[in-house]
């Protein structure tokens, strides 16, 4: 099977291809024997019922960065000539990202748009994780002062995020004693017009925050990131050591109660975060971790998901 495959994501000259898991999946895609193409997001187009981009065909290489690439001459491109554009731009998830949902579902399911776009868009990571509550550490979403304030009082050590960031940019614990909440309420009111995430404070956290990748809703690998000294966000981009982990009782629980979920709204890669046994997280928008995992020893997940979306082709 060869298959035409488009993928909108950030400028491919700014990745960094040696941790990137959207350059894993077009390796392994090239490798298949797919042809590959590439645009970013600001390139759409829509007019009517037609979806175009400016997309370059590419051709990538599993070097440094400055050598991971190499394009051809852009050509304007009606998007359902693919047979599956992969979605992987990173958040944050804000209207131009949904906006962008908007457009896809122009072509899908002729085109196979993976994350399905309209699933994307009605299920930001930290809000489909609220249809499990019984799953997650006691958490609170608005931008009432009181409402977060009454919380702070019921639980004392809390963390305080914003509700569509990435990243672990503008995650903040706040201790019991610590005077700042009322300076970063007022900080978060005048940068974010959403309403706010609050959780009770997970001490487990120093073990660290698993990323869990899931496959069509089957977990595949764990990948445990540890915070560094000082530091109370355990993200990669914050500086969070990564280590391959595997998968306890508890977290197979959890990805078998979502599983379903997954599957009826057919979100083919995933990652969930979990802390402590708790659920925090349920990421669809840009997974990451394929080339951690791998370069840790574990399987390699992007057959896996081509294995996936082929199936679906």
């Amino acid at each position: 099977m060869t298959l035409s495959v488009a993928v909108q994501m950030d400028p491919i000259d700014s990745i960094n291809p040696l941790g990137d898991s959207s350059f894993a999946l077009m390796l392994e895609a090239q490798a298949r024997g797919h042809t590959l193409s590439y645009y970013t997001p600001s390139s759409l187009a829509q007019r009517g019922n037609t979806v175009t981009a400016r997309v370059h065909r590419v051709t990538v290489d599993d070097k440094e960065k400055g050598l991971h690439f190499t394009l051809d001459d852009w050509h304007k491109t009606d998007l359902a000539s693919f047979d599956v554009v992969l979605l992987r731009q990173d958040p944050p998830f804000d209207m131009n990202y949904i906006t962008t949902t908007h457009m896809l579902e122009r072509v899908h399911p002729k085109t196979l748009v993976v994350n399905h776009p309209a699933e994307v868009r009605n299920a930001p990571e930290k809000i489909l994780v609220m249809q499990f509550p019984e799953l997650m550490p006691e958490t609170l979403i608005t931008r009432d002062e009181q409402e977060i304030r009454a919380f702070r009082a019921e639980f004392g050590d809390i963390v305080l995020k914003p509700l569509f960031g990435n990243g672990g940019a503008g995650v903040f614990r706040i201790t019991p004693n610590d005077e700042n909440l009322g300076s970063l309420l007022e900080m978060f009111e005048a940068n974010f017009r959403e309403p706010f995430m609050v959780q009770r404070y997970l001490p487990d956290v120093r073990q660290g925050d698993k990323r869990i990748i899931l496959v069509d809703g089957e977990p595949v690998a764990g990948l445990n990131r540890v915070p560094q000294e000082g530091e109370a966000r355990s993200n990669m981009h914050a500086g969070g050591r990564p280590e391959l982990s595997d998968l306890t009782a508890r977290e197979r629980e959890i990805c078998e109660i979502i599983a379903p979920e997954l599957k009826k709204r057919d979100l083919i890669f995933v990652g969930i975060d979990v802390i402590g046994g708790y659920l925090t997280e349920i990421n669809v928008t840009s997974p990451t971790g394929i080339r951690e995992v791998k370069r840790f020893g574990g399987p390699d997940i992007a057959p896996l998901v081509w294995d996936a979306i082929e199936k679906r082709r």
